[in-house]
């Protein structure tokens, strides 16, 4: 399938990243770092700046993958918590004025999912769930072969879920390894590179708590594949084998046996899951007619 040529964007906390996405490759990405402490407008404006370097004339559309909750109909970004001063932001309205394309805006999860089934190792598969495991616990959901999105941009937030004496997200975030064992996520994946017994031992409790997760996310959404993804997705291997043993107790078989739990491969899924927003609202829209 040829693909329109698209810029897609990821805001994270200190992060910004822009590209151009073209046949489901992408051209002259770019990563800068931001202050996520500045003011809305010098914010808004390292966005529209990044654009601006990336854009050509045959773009017809943005992507924007943000780590907040989303109004999707509208464009409206609200209260990203890695960034104070964006309470109430009407990306898509600002962009498309300043660019004369079609802006499409999601949050960052929502992103990764649908980028795995247009573009990752989801290409085969209806019904998705793309999971996070990283500075928080994000998922999106893919139904039907398109982004479901829930009524208000909050489907798949199943790190919020009551899990043990917190939630899923405290477990399963990188930040637990410091609060619990005094030691940083890359230091602990480092040592596990070495074999070290005790950080292959937290990696095992880890793969548990993922696990349990996994397990509430297939009561939930009952999807054909889960993708990892996330800063931590990285240490899969030494988590995968717990995981896969506490996933196994799920108690309906039929559907155990017909799920798939993989980690993504594609480095720029950030870039390519916010340009495929584009590519999943123009099949709906067809869709409907």
């Amino acid at each position: 399938m040829t693909y329109k040529s698209i810029v897609g964007v990821w805001l994270g906390g200190r992060t910004l990243v822009a590209g151009k996405v073209k046949d489901g490759k992408t051209e002259n990405t770019i990563t800068k770092q931001i202050n996520n402490l500045a003011s809305e407008e010098q914010i808004i404006s390292e966005v529209v700046n990044i654009i601006d370097k990336v854009m050509d004339d045959d773009v017809v559309g943005i992507g924007i993958g943000v780590p907040s909750l989303v109004d999707v109909e509208k464009g409206i970004v609200y209260r990203v918590q890695k960034i104070p001063s964006w309470r109430e932001v009407h990306l898509k309205d600002i962009l498309e004025s300043r660019f004369n394309v079609k802006v499409y805006v999601n949050n960052d999860a929502n992103c990764f999912a649908v980028g795995e089934k247009y573009f990752g190792t989801a290409k085969d598969y209806e019904n998705i769930v793309g999971l996070i495991l990283g500075s928080g616990v994000g998922a999106g959901i893919v139904f039907k072969g398109h982004l479901y999105s829930g009524t208000n941009c909050g489907a798949g937030e199943f790190g919020s879920l009551p899990y043990r004496n917190h939630d899923f997200e405290y477990y399963c975030s990188e930040g637990y390894f410091e609060e619990k064992y005094g030691i940083n996520a890359d230091v602990l994946y480092q040592r596990a590179l070495q074999k070290d017994k005790i950080a292959l031992a937290i990696y095992e409790q880890y793969g548990q708590d993922v696990g349990n997760v996994i397990k509430a996310i297939m009561f939930a959404a009952d999807p054909e594949i889960i993708v990892i993804g996330g800063s931590m997705a990285k240490a899969f291997p030494f988590f995968e084998n717990e995981m896969n043993r506490i996933v196994k107790t799920f108690t309906y078989k039929h559907i155990l046996n017909k799920l798939k739990i993989i980690k993504s491969e594609n480095e720029d899924i950030a870039i390519l899951g916010a340009a495929a927003l584009f590519y999943d609202a123009q099949n709906m829209t067809m869709k409907k007619y």
